[in-house]
């Protein structure tokens, strides 16, 4: 089933089925947003567990902690290989720097404040606000590397970013996109204004690939969905005080 081949792409748990080839790969893509949801909640549960017993701060770490064992840090590698290759000075030696295992200090300024802006905004709010923001992070974060990687053309003809774009089927990846969007939509100002950062995160940073690397990597893709994330966990922090989850 592609559902288990998702999990077991994008997770470190136990549950899944890695994928025999790149076509089953490229068949699970349009579980990522679900995966993501079910990510979220999971980081959400822990936030709102130890937000009383511990407060806030040290629950929004531990919370995000947990996101980044469950997906063995797999988009954070990206956003650091990405930040790394951006600091090269030409194409070919941007996606050189791109496939370097090792991190820079790009790369690592750029997960300290990924890090630091994901738990500055979670520990703002409260326990089931928090949950809520969490869950809408995640699933918007794999929803948009799904749309990007859909609309984009790959900076190479192999790596991730080639494979994830060859053989999804668009039909149903784009209505799992869409349905990620309506959800996030659907939850007042607070989702619709969280959508729209994501849409503004998730743009920028594919046009940014685009420019630097000739297109889209696996490297870039998971680097927009560490965006995405800090994108909607800061809209949730600015807003949730005054405006609620629906729109009533």
């Amino acid at each position: 089933m592609s559902l288990r081949r998702a999990w077991a792409f994008l997770t470190r748990l136990p549950g899944g089925a890695h994928p025999a080839d790149e076509q089953e790969l490229g068949r699970s893509v349009g579980w990522f947003p679900l995966v993501g949801a079910v990510l979220g909640g999971l980081s959400g549960a822990v936030y709102w567990a130890l937000h009383g017993p511990v407060g806030s701060l040290t629950a929004a770490v531990l919370a995000v902690a947990a996101s980044a064992a469950a997906t063995g840090c797999f988009h954070e590698d990206g956003l650091a290989d990405t930040a790394d290759a951006l600091g090269g000075t030409t194409r070919a030696r941007r996606l050189e720097i791109m496939k370097d295992s090792r991190v820079g200090a790009f790369g690592v300024i750029a997960l300290v404040l990924s890090v630091l802006v994901r738990v500055s905004a979670l520990s703002s709010l409260g326990p089931v606000d928090g949950l809520l923001g969490l869950v809408l992070a995640h699933t918007l974060g794999r929803a948009a590397a799904v749309a990007v990687m859909m609309t984009a053309r790959p900076a190479a003809p192999s790596g991730l970013g080639h494979c994830y774009a060859a053989h999804l089927p668009r039909g149903w990846t784009q209505a799992a996109v869409v349905a990620s969007l309506a959800a996030a939509a659907s939850l007042g100002p607070v989702g619709a204004a969280a959508l729209a950062a994501a849409a503004v995160g998730a743009a920028t940073v594919g046009l940014t690939a685009r420019r630097a690397f000739g297109g889209t990597t696996g490297d870039v893709l998971g680097a927009i969905e560490q965006v995405v994330e800090m994108a909607v966990l800061l809209s949730a922090a600015a807003l949730t005080s005054t405006h609620g989850w629906t729109w009533a």
